[in-house]
């Protein structure tokens, strides 16, 4: 796909003469391995934060993990895309989804479960392992031969209750789990029912299990259908208020409104903006393997800042340590006041507040470690992740901008994304300016008759009117000039600065496309351009 020159990022590499050529991914993971993992494992990362990183981490496919309460058609939208069931899909009212599901691509249908999953090298589940058998017996992957898995994989997972109680009785740390995912997913789609938009706890835990995530986040508002217009007014109002109050973010989350399976809408009235809403979804995902480089060079890059701040952190807690007598009153007093140990180091080191982990979690952590086994700060460490940062990463960054400027976009293909892409159910098809396109009817034939009686009221010379004279009119629309002066270069086909009959009635056929809310094009279709005008234009052209 992409290509990287050199384990050094510089071209050549030492051995046998020849030029060696990786991958972005290879590229990636080469940096990792030699400027990053160093790094981690001197100053205990992994028990911290994150397992390392390991090589099926770089090579997977992008991944989409949904996430929702109950019955909220988590199992049913992945259905929707794929347009067939697959192994262990269960559909229902009730809460029928209770395991992790990884639906990947395979060439014969069937399940494999999670302890067989963990052990296999090609699959980036391998330290899922840490999280216990509890886990692993809830954790499977569900493997078909779909045109859309050749591109993505889907996470589902098991329907959010509320009460503690379901948080005790999964055996596992389910928000943790979410964690692990949402570190390693393209895309983490939240999942809201127009009927249930209480936010349990459970649910607001695991949404701020995705903290520093933010920009893989999208909310589904499904099964929109059941509501009338001014219902679903108040259900979006209701449902942003709640998740303001979870996500502690100054930007407002794209929320996509639709309902999302293959059955007849229960309420047709807002049909446009449904089918408008699913476009937008399906070109946000179907987006994700072009952007599938980027997204792993930004976590890398996020994960660099995390364990160069990790590591200031433990080195400060060693350095501040005795040698002798009073460790464990000194532990303590470093671990109440691990809010102002973090002040300091922002200003001794000028980093980011938003770059430190959660005080409290980590306060938990730092319970049970001996300090003493900490190790001081290696500034060699520091330097290789800042020259990783500041030269490698750049240059692999302008590398893949290079590639994807000169191969064809990469797009998901198959499923639910076909049946919108082309033919006259694509969206957008027979409306607007693509009205008529399939007639041989002129399109603005049918309002003519009333355009000429306003034409002639503007006292043409020889069959055409002035600017001024067309302006007056035109000017009756209250659209913005910048849109009318588009709309007059459209409808001048002969560039002569005055319209005939055929033009006036194109220009004011472009306004009523404008003011029902569609846009103009870039240049005139070939529909729409005036009969008396089609041989001299198109010849021109």
């Amino acid at each position: 796909m992409f290509s990287w020159l050199g384990k050094q990022g510089g071209g050549r590499e030492r051995g046998g003469g020849t030029d060696v050529v990786q991958t972005v991914t290879g590229g990636l993971r080469d940096l990792y391995l030699r400027k990053l993992l160093p790094l981690e494992e001197h100053y205990r990362f992994h028990e911290f934060h994150s397992p390392a990183l390991e090589e099926a981490d770089f090579e997977n496919k992008p991944m989409v993990l949904l996430v929702g309460q109950y019955s909220t058609g988590k199992t049913t939208f992945i259905r929707y895309l794929l347009e067939q069931d697959f192994p262990g899909m269960r559909i229902g009212p009730e809460p029928t989804t209770d395991s992790f599901i990884a639906v990947m691509y395979g060439e014969t249908e069937g399940n494999v479960p999670g302890n067989a999953l963990v052990v296999d090298p090609k699959k980036p589940f391998r330290k899922l392992s840490r999280f216990g058998n509890a886990f692993l017996n809830r954790f499977m992957c569900s493997q078909l031969p779909n045109q859309v898995l050749k591109s993505i994989s889907i996470i589902d997972s098991p329907g959010i209750l509320s009460g503690e109680k379901q948080r005790i009785s999964r055996g596992y740390d389910f928000c943790q789990v979410l964690q692990w995912f949402a570190e390693r997913v393209d895309r983490i789609i939240l999942l809201f029912d127009a009927h249930k938009l209480d936010i349990s706890d459970e649910f607001s835990e695991a949404i701020k299990s995705f903290r520093g995530q933010d920009d893989k986040i999208r909310v589904v508002l499904n099964k929109a259908d059941q509501v009338d217009t001014q219902q679903l007014m108040r259900v979006y109002g209701a449902l942003m208020w709640s998740l303001g109050k979870v996500i502690d973010t100054p930007e407002v989350l794209r929320v996509y409104i639709g309902s999302f399976w293959a059955h007849p809408l229960r309420n047709t009235d807002n049909r446009r903006l449904f089918e408008a809403e699913a476009q937008d979804l399906f070109k946000d995902i179907q987006s994700l393997p072009q952007k599938a480089a980027v997204r792993k060079l930004n976590d890398l890059i996020k994960r660099a800042r995390l364990a160069k701040v990790h590591a200031y952190i433990i080195s400060y807690l060693k350095k501040e340590m005795p040698s002798v007598f009073g460790k464990e009153n000194k532990k303590k007093e470093l671990i109440n006041k691990l809010p102002e140990i973090y002040i300091q180091l922002q200003r001794e080191y000028h980093i980011s507040a938003g770059d430190f982990p959660e005080v409290k979690k980590m306060q938990e952590l730092l319970e049970n470690c001996d300090f003493t086994k900490f190790h001081s700060l290696k500034p060699k460490l520091i330097e290789a992740v800042d020259n990783m940062l500041a030269n490698k990463i750049a240059s692999l960054m302008n590398l893949i901008r290079q590639e994807e400027s000169n191969m064809p976009t990469e797009m998901v293909h198959g499923g639910a994304f076909d049946g919108t892409m082309a033919g006259p159910f694509g969206h957008g098809y027979g409306e607007g300016a693509k009205e008529g396109a399939d007639e041989e009817e002129w399109v603005v034939a049918k309002d003519k008759p009333a355009y000429d009686e306003i034409f002639y009221t503007l006292s043409p010379i020889n069959g055409k009117i002035s600017g001024i004279s067309a302006k007056k009119e035109m000017v009756t629309s209250k659209l913005p000039n910048s849109v009318l002066g588009k709309i007059w270069k459209l409808a001048d086909c002969d560039g002569d600065g005055m319209l005939d009959d055929e033009e006036f009635a194109l220009a004011k056929h472009l306004i009523k496309i404008k003011l029902d809310g569609y846009e103009l094009p870039g240049t005139l279709p070939s529909h729409l351009v005036p009969p008396s005008h089609r041989k001299p234009f198109q010849t021109a052209e």
